[in-house]
């Protein structure tokens, strides 16, 4: 099927997924990759409060920390910056 008559049908709301293999699909850029870190007590302690309070597991509060912290760190291409690391 020529990509005009893929992109016909999907715009008409047709589904084209039985065209794709969807086996193969991958997410460029979100591959997870498994890493070890050591907080000390009392702060595996603060993390454990803040996971209870929303109900999720500990890992979840350090991701989204984490993510909250590289995106305000790499905003700098946006304009910002990185004051808690001395940059920006």
């Amino acid at each position: 099927m020529k990509a005009e008559e893929l992109d016909k049908k999907f715009d008409e709301g047709v589904s084209v997924l039985e065209h794709f293999d969807l086996t193969t699909i991958r997410r460029p850029g979100l591959e997870t990759e498994r890493i070890n870190i050591d907080f000390p007590v009392w702060m595996v302690e603060a993390l454990d409060k803040e996971a209870q309070r929303l109900g999720v597991h500990r890992q979840a509060v350090v991701k989204r920390t984490a993510q909250r912290q590289v995106s305000a760190c790499y905003s700098h291409v946006f304009g910002g910056g990185c004051a808690d690391f001395g940059e920006g």
